[in-house]
């Protein structure tokens, strides 16, 4: 896997993503210099130098995403109750792209 970096980039990747953490990401990776498919190919690049994440995973990173994705879906029902447009558990989930346990 050498000079991988210079490789030709012919094949493309698409995904799903909330658009506000995307805003948040590009302007995280802004501040770096760095665009948000610069930055994912850094972690794509890292994650194969390190034969895995590029950082630890551990059971206190889980717990602060639930953490910081409960704190967003409290957030969101506290806004949606005073907009008057109620939405189900279900779709508030979906909003913020949180998966259900």
């Amino acid at each position: 896997m050498e000079r991988v970096t210079m490789a030709p980039k012919t094949d493309s990747f698409h995904f799903r993503i909330n658009p506000e953490i995307r805003r948040e990401a590009e302007a995280v990776y802004e501040k770096c210099g760095l665009t948000l498919t610069q930055a994912i190919h850094i972690f794509i690049q890292q994650s194969l130098r390190t034969g895995g994440f590029p950082f630890p995973v551990t059971a206190e990173n889980a717990e602060l995403a639930r953490a910081n994705a409960l704190k967003r879906l409290v957030a969101e029902l506290e806004a949606g109750k005073s907009s008057g447009q109620p939405i189900g558990e279900e779709e508030a989930y979906r909003l913020l792209g949180v998966e259900q346990e």
